[in-house]
């Protein structure tokens, strides 16, 4: 599975018996070692999520700490130790058998190009066990932090430190990182583990500036991006599907965006995807006769219709003008499924 920075990661997905073991282990063992982990871990845990995370880290800039420690791990599910992990998992479970079973996922190995290849090290992702390791595996490192009093957030592999000064931060980088490699054997990468000021870091796809919550750069550039690719006239889907599919990854990403302070953005990302969609219909009736035709159907008067059918603005321009935007106007577009970002935005923050 390729990975949103870039590079591969690789799939370790269980059978369907395997993975009914899996989940039936995960419902035992999360009983037993949930209570005991940091309140500031939120990742693949009951109750809380990623949006918690976000939240816990605007609280802690309020308390002028606005300088962020980020530390990568560089491959983390592909280097975890097995004996260290083990080890971990010795102290709360004492089962044997359960113990072995558990070794045995672990080196089940993986297949790439049809070859067989061995695992020495690492959780394979994809099965219903795979998070609550990682979270046993890195509870030593939330205990650490809390022993030496910083402030931070966790969401699985992905933390970030907060403190009050540079250097302070500069100070935190480096004993953090060598406390990551020397006592739970992972690795740091040293060009992407940076101290910046907390309005320049990422966190869950989110950066924080003026104490307030918004989107990175990154995450707008990526939603764009998968935008693009939803309203693609060479996609060779029906208009109907289309809307489906946009709407269904437009509504997900609200849910979960939703929570960073962007009204006014999202009222011009909604202009600027009906535009899009516009444009896409446009691209979809081909021929001029049947852009006039479909105009006329949708209540644009015969002459503006022509006008727009036989323009000779591309589809991008095509979709500004008055003629398109009566027809395919955004009472007619909502009508025919579209969600708005700003709707979504509206729901999360003002319930009724």
């Amino acid at each position: 599975m390729e990975k949103p920075g870039g590079g591969k990661r690789p799939l370790g997905i269980p059978t369907v018996i395997d993975r009914i073991i899996q989940q039936a282990m995960a419902q035992v063992l999360t009983p037993i070692f949930d209570p005991a982990f940091s309140a500031h871990s939120y990742g693949f845990r009951p109750g809380r999520n990623g949006q918690q995370a976000v939240k816990r880290v605007q609280q802690i800039i309020k308390q002028k700490r606005r300088i962020a420690v980020d530390v990568d791990l560089s491959k983390f599910f592909d280097r975890v130790n097995h004996d260290l992990l083990m080890s971990l998992l010795s102290r709360r479970v004492h089962d044997k058998r359960l113990k072995q079973l558990i070794g045995r996922y672990l080196r089940a190995g993986v297949i790439d190009s049809q070859l067989y290849q061995e695992t020495h090290e690492g959780v394979p992702q994809g099965g219903p066990l795979s998070p609550l390791l990682a979270n046993i595996m890195l509870d030593p490192l939330d205990k650490e932090l809390e022993k030496r009093g910083h402030q931070f957030a966790r969401y699985a592999d992905d933390f970030i430190i907060l403190v009050k000064s540079q250097r302070a931060g500069e100070r935190v980088l480096k004993s953090i990182s060598g406390y990551l490699e020397s006592r739970l054997q992972l690795v740091i990468n040293s060009e992407k583990s940076q101290v910046v000021k907390a309005s320049e870091s990422k966190f869950l796809g989110f950066t924080f500036r003026s104490g307030r919550i918004q989107w990175h750069p990154k995450t707008l550039e990526n939603f764009k991006q998968r935008i693009r690719e939803l309203t693609n006239r060479n996609w060779g889907v029906s208009m109907d599907y289309q809307l489906f599919k946009t709407s269904q990854y437009i509504r997900g990403w609200i849910n979960y965006f939703g929570i960073a302070n962007c009204y006014q953005l999202c009222c011009e990302l909604d202009h600027w995807i009906r535009r899009r969609v516009r444009m896409a219909y446009w691209r979809q009736w081909r021929k001029p006769r049947t852009k006039v035709r479909n105009l006329m159907k949708l209540g644009v008067h015969v002459q503006a219709a022509v006008a727009c059918g036989l323009t000779s603005k591309g589809p991008w321009r095509s979709a500004k003008t008055p003629g398109i935007n009566q027809a395919l106007s955004d009472a007619y577009l909502k009508q025919a499924g579209l969600v708005s970002l700003r709707d979504g935005w509206i729901k999360l923050h003002y319930p009724e």
